[in-house]
């Protein structure tokens, strides 16, 4: 609990910095003096810089192989797995404050670490298809899956980069997750 609770205090010091100052004017020395550890402890528990940003990749890149149960038709966990987290207004999809979708989408090493976030998630949902598709088959489901996903998570880092309300931003990635959806339905049926 100790660990959790040290790792999310580094964390929450990293995003304020990174916020106030810019990614790229940030050091890892003064992120661990802000947080009132040592240098060491804060690479230990991020070993990369971006991943202070991006916090919860282990989720994010679970998120969509989690969502399938085996029992549910792919295409409806996916479409239930992104409703579910458009109603919690969560993090896994984009939805951040404005200053966080801006800090990311002006750092170049930030948009490098995500598409990475993006391509392992792919990685996760073709190794969690593989169980009931073929490789190929569950590498392309996958794609088309993720590809989706990363659309609709772009919309929304760029709606909240503008400043647009959370409902408003619900909203419209509703409007389009139905839509692409429903484009997936008649390849994936």
């Amino acid at each position: 609990m100790k660990k959790q609770r040290t790792r999310q205090a580094i964390s929450d010091v990293a995003t304020r910095l990174f916020v106030e100052r810019g990614f790229d004017e940030v050091t890892i020395a003064q992120i661990a003096q802000a947080a009132g550890v040592a240098k060491m402890t804060v690479t230990n528990y991020f070993p990369r810089k971006e991943d202070l940003v991006f916090d919860v990749h282990e989720e994010f890149a679970g998120f969509l192989a989690g969502a399938m149960s085996g029992e549910e038709p792919v295409l409806a966990a996916a479409r239930r797995a992104y409703f579910e987290a458009l109603s919690r207004r969560d993090a896994l999809i984009g939805f951040s404050s404005a200053d966080f979708a801006r800090m990311i989408r002006t750092s170049p090493p930030l948009l490098a670490r995500l598409r990475e976030l993006h391509e392992e998630r792919e990685v996760a949902l073709a190794a969690a298809l593989a169980e009931s598709y073929d490789e190929m088959t569950a590498r392309i489901v996958a794609a088309q899956l993720t590809g989706v996903y990363r659309l609709l998570f772009e919309e929304v880092q760029w709606r909240a980069a503008e400043g647009q309300r959370p409902e408003t931003i619900a909203r419209a990635a509703g409007k389009y997750a139905r839509r692409a959806f429903d484009v997936l339905a008649a390849g994936l049926a």
